[in-house]
């Protein structure tokens, strides 16, 4: 059994929160899959349902950010899981909006939600990183998680990286992490990531062009007049450069 957790404040004030991207993620996967409605226990919203062929239990805390773990460890120790039963999907202010990272263990990042669940379960579980963008200054931050998405994000990448982790649930729970990664990255950019600029190489069978200075470079080019070898013309120009050549010898 495998244990997905979105964090998230409880309550309509904050529902369309950028803090509240966890719990978005949850409800996404709970649609897509057909699972039964969540039921209260364990200080949170529980439901309990199937993803491929494994047995999923998806988690809302409801004991507010800041003490998550309460809700999670319950739950962890009722249906005996390990931290490495657990993923936990959350924002994430140092990825711009979009972008998602999945690692397991680490440091919490300064993030309250992951303060709380690490004393309580340890550090092992797995992190889906969402990444909802930093307002560019600290002060700014907590305005920020606790302001709601913008319609204009909402269409451009929000909905589409919901719709993506709710169709590629099944790599959260087998823990295919790049696979997951790259097609949430599709879903959210279209061709998926950023791709460096092709370096130009020269043609080894070309021939290398002579340099020349600016003045020459910049000069246009002019096709060379051909000299006639008969008819009226090429007998004037003989006679006039035979009579050159006479004088000059």
């Amino acid at each position: 059994m495998h244990l997905i957790v979105g964090l998230g404040n409880p309550g309509n004030k904050y529902a369309g929160n950028r803090h509240n991207i966890g719990f978005m993620a949850i409800d996404a996967i709970a649609r897509r899959h057909n699972f039964p409605n969540f039921r209260e226990k364990f200080q949170g919203l529980i439901s309990e349902g199937t993803i491929g062929d494994d047995k999923v239990l998806l988690l809302k805390p409801q004991t507010f950010m800041n003490s998550s773990g309460d809700s999670v460890q319950l739950v962890a120790r009722f249906y005996k899981l390990d931290a490495t039963d657990i993923t936990v999907l959350y924002d994430e202010i140092d990825l711009t909006p979009g972008k998602v990272r999945v690692k397991i263990g680490g440091g919490n990042g300064g993030h309250n939600g992951l303060r709380s669940i690490d004393p309580q379960i340890g550090t092992g579980y797995r992190r889906v990183r969402l990444g909802v963008g930093h307002p560019g200054h600290k002060d700014l931050v907590m305005r920020h998680v606790l302001g709601d998405f913008a319609k204009s994000e909402q269409d451009d990448w929000l909905n589409p990286l919901l719709d993506a982790v709710a169709d590629n649930a099944t790599m959260i729970v087998k823990g295919d992490d790049n696979g997951l990664m790259n097609k949430l990255a599709l879903a959210v950019n279209g061709d998926g990531a950023e791709r460096p600029a092709r370096p130009q190489t020269a043609d080894p069978a070309r021939p290398k062009a002579k340099p020349q200075s600016h003045i020459r470079a910049a000069r246009p080019k002019t096709a060379q007049a051909k000299v006639p070898t008969s008819g009226p013309m090429a007998d004037m120009l003989k006679k006039l450069f035979k009579k050159d050549g006479d004088g000059g010898s």
